[in-house]
């Protein structure tokens, strides 16, 4: 092997552990990158949600392939802060933000399915990467299970309203804009049903339906992580339960001795 191959894989060994630094460390040069990261990410999100009214803007492109080089580096950075390559692919989130991606690079030809980049809300909220910065003071209660729940019910909303817009904003006339699609599936949602706008032909009220009960679904789950009582994440030794109550001092299922730690 030449100096020159050597030298190329130490630097790209020195890259990964100060990527993986940043990605994964406590250390709070690592917290603030991250808490930029972030907040690029929120904007971007912002910006997938106001995309249908900024569409006719001249700009609209440069901004979309400027956010695709900007997720683009980010998640080169994510792959190669992983030790275990094949462990970073096989998440959920990873295809998530890879398609996402797709469609910023190809907006012309993937045009139809730009309402799904809002998945990223829902990719982001479901990260360790999330959790382990904004919401490392709050790891053991229940705001990361009410946030997780409401971030896919706002996902749900704005990918429901874009597949509506997709699919009958030039066949229906009740449904003339992005407005119009989002006011169809939040009454759809939230089972009020004005009435005022209805989906045409049996596909239409095939997907009224699941609007619906999708609707009632996370409504009703949101309602519960609001009303369950109050549970601390802590593995048992033992058994290997996972929750437990605040002040509990044996697991439930295994009666082993537990260790909570807490600040009192």
């Amino acid at each position: 092997m030449t100096e020159g191959a050597v030298a190329g894989r130490e630097k790209v060994s020195r890259l990964r552990a100060r990527l993986r630094a940043l990605y994964h460390g406590k250390s709070p040069g690592a917290v603030r990158f991250r808490l930029w990261v972030i907040a690029i990410d929120f904007l971007a999100i912002g910006f997938f949600i106001a995309a249908p009214f900024l569409r006719d803007f001249p700009a609209y492109l440069y901004v979309d392939y400027t956010v695709a080089c900007i997720l683009a580096a980010d998640i080169a950075a994510r792959a190669l802060s992983y030790r275990n390559l094949r462990e970073w692919l096989r998440k959920p989130n990873t295809w998530i933000d890879l398609f996402v991606l797709a469609t910023l690079l190809f907006p012309l030809w993937l045009f139809n399915l730009a309402f799904l980049r809002v998945l990223r809300l829902w990719s982001l909220f479901h990260s360790e990467f999330f959790w382990q910065t904004i919401g490392r003071r709050y790891d053991e209660t229940r705001w990361e299970e009410v946030a997780k729940t409401l971030a896919t019910l706002v996902t749900f909303v704005f990918v429901a309203t874009g597949f509506v817009y997709a699919s009958f904003a030039r066949e229906h006339p009740g449904i003339q804009g992005y407005v119009d699609a989002l006011y169809f599936t939040v009454t759809t949602l939230t089972t009020t049903g004005f009435g005022d706008i209805t989906l045409p032909g049996v596909w239409g009220r095939l997907l009224t339906i699941v609007i619906m009960i999708s609707g009632i679904t996370l409504f009703v789950r949101l309602a519960q992580t609001l009303i369950r009582p109050f549970k601390v994440r802590f593995l048992c030794p033992t058994c290997g339960l996972m929750r437990h109550d605040p002040d509990a001092v044996h697991c439930k299922a295994c009666g082993t001795l537990l260790n909570i730690p807490n600040e009192e």
